[in-house]
């Protein structure tokens, strides 16, 4: 994995690096939440709608990507990494469906 190529073998990293990856991990699972909460505020609009919807799971993928760094540097335990992406894929059915039927969702005036 080309980034342990970077950053240094697990378990070597520097304490910063630690607290950053933290970091990253909170503000896309944070974007994922606000993205969901702007989507339902702009259901009157699909095509908003969508977008926001679209940017929630994309950032809900990229709390999967940081998880699994978390697990490769040594900073999560496999059994915490499985619950927590588990999380993250229940949550990326729930937004593929939303997306799916997003016409259901829509606000009808």
């Amino acid at each position: 994995m080309t980034y342990l190529l970077i950053y240094g073998r697990p378990g070597t990293l520097f304490q910063e690096e630690k607290y950053s990856l933290t970091d990253q991990v909170r503000r896309s699972s944070r974007s994922v939440c606000s993205n969901l909460r702007e989507a339902w505020a702009k259901r009157r609009y699909e095509a908003h709608f969508i977008s926001k919807l679209t940017d929630s799971d994309g950032e809900n993928s990229e709390t999967d990507t940081w998880l699994d760094f978390a697990r490769d540097c040594g900073y999560l335990s496999i059994a915490e990494h499985d619950r927590l992406t588990e999380k993250c894929r229940s949550v990326g059915k729930m937004l593929g469906s939303m997306l799916k039927n997003s016409e259901s969702f829509l606000l009808k005036l």
